[in-house]
């Protein structure tokens, strides 16, 4: 794998926590195991920009007050939607 930042072919994909504000701004959550980016030659450490969209998405789909403090990607994409897509997004 290629890191975007450095161009090193030494990055490898690998389950970090991220941090992410809800959609409704109330608070910010931890999302343990977020396939990432992580790059042994820069040290950088960064989650692709079309799974941002997938966690985005998601986000605006379900019932964030439901959502503990912290929890998994997987328990994260497991939510049931409230929408069947994101009607914002054109």
């Amino acid at each position: 794998m290629v890191c975007k930042w450095c161009e090193s072919e030494e990055a490898i994909v690998s389950p970090e926590s991220a941090y992410w504000e809800l959609p409704d701004g109330t608070r910010a959550v931890e999302i343990k195991e977020v396939p990432s980016v992580k790059c042994p030659s820069c040290s950088m450490i960064y989650v692709e920009e079309d799974l941002i969209g997938e966690i985005e998405e998601q986000m605006m789909l379900i019932n964030t007050r439901n959502l503990p403090k912290e929890f998994t990607f997987e328990d994260l994409m497991e939510q049931p939607r409230l929408l069947k897509k994101n009607y914002f997004n054109l």
